[in-house]
């Protein structure tokens, strides 16, 4: 699953320091952002919903399911894995110390690579806005550089678990028996159909829905 990210025009940027500014500016990205997920994610009912008999199937991750407990980095027979961390941005609360990025014995609230958690340095952290001198956080995921280890997710767990695992099908060979599956100890693997191949986490759901019931 793939989140765009927010490219908005110099001009169109809000100054920090107000919860107004903040409020605003994650409304407009986050409404580009759930229209993504709601495009490419889709939901296990919404997988009966709209899949047919025909339907070719692929492996994906149930995130409710999922421990991250490492072995999708390992198992895969791709390297690196096909399983990448995303990130679901309405459920991030934007923290400064954020539990998914920085290190847990992290000695200063620095960007270098012996503060983060994750081994590859796959996730940027950016500064966009503050709210009542509180910093306020994206932290957007380096695919390339993933490796799907899930350091990240069982961090971000701690807190609002906005990071979570997905198979990427861009990249995943589709292997009759996932070696990956074959290894998960929370059996997180199904077969979905390829017409809606990425899951959402239940609480993703629900802000979608209550987006959707917002009009």
């Amino acid at each position: 699953m793939h989140l765009p990210e927010s490219h908005e025009p110099e001009k169109n940027r809000l100054p920090p320091g107000s919860s107004e500014s903040l409020d605003r500016r994650r409304f407009l990205v986050e409404g580009v952002r759930v229209a993504g997920v709601v495009l490419l994610g889709g939901t296990a009912a919404g997988l009966a919903a709209h899949s047919s008999p025909n339907d070719l199937l692929v492996w994906q991750i149930d995130p409710d399911l999922c421990t991250a407990c490492g072995r999708c980095a390992t198992e895969c027979v791709l390297d690196p894995s096909a399983v990448k961390a995303v990130q679901f941005y309405p459920l991030c609360a934007m923290c400064d110390v954020c539990t998914g990025y920085f290190d847990p014995n992290h000695r200063e609230r620095s960007t270098a690579a012996e503060n983060q958690n994750c081994p590859t340095g796959a996730i940027r952290r950016v500064l966009v806005a503050e709210q009542a001198g509180v910093p306020r956080f994206e932290y957007h995921i380096d695919e390339p550089l993933c490796i799907g280890c899930g350091k990240c997710v069982a961090g971000c767990a701690m807190m609002n678990g906005s990071l979570y695992l997905q198979v990427r099908h861009d990249l995943c060979c589709n292997c009759n028996q996932c070696t990956i599956a074959l290894a998960c100890p929370a059996q997180a693997f199904r077969r979905v159909p390829a017409s809606r191949p990425y899951l959402l986490k239940r609480k993703a759901q629900a802000i979608l829905d209550a987006k959707e019931q917002k009009g």
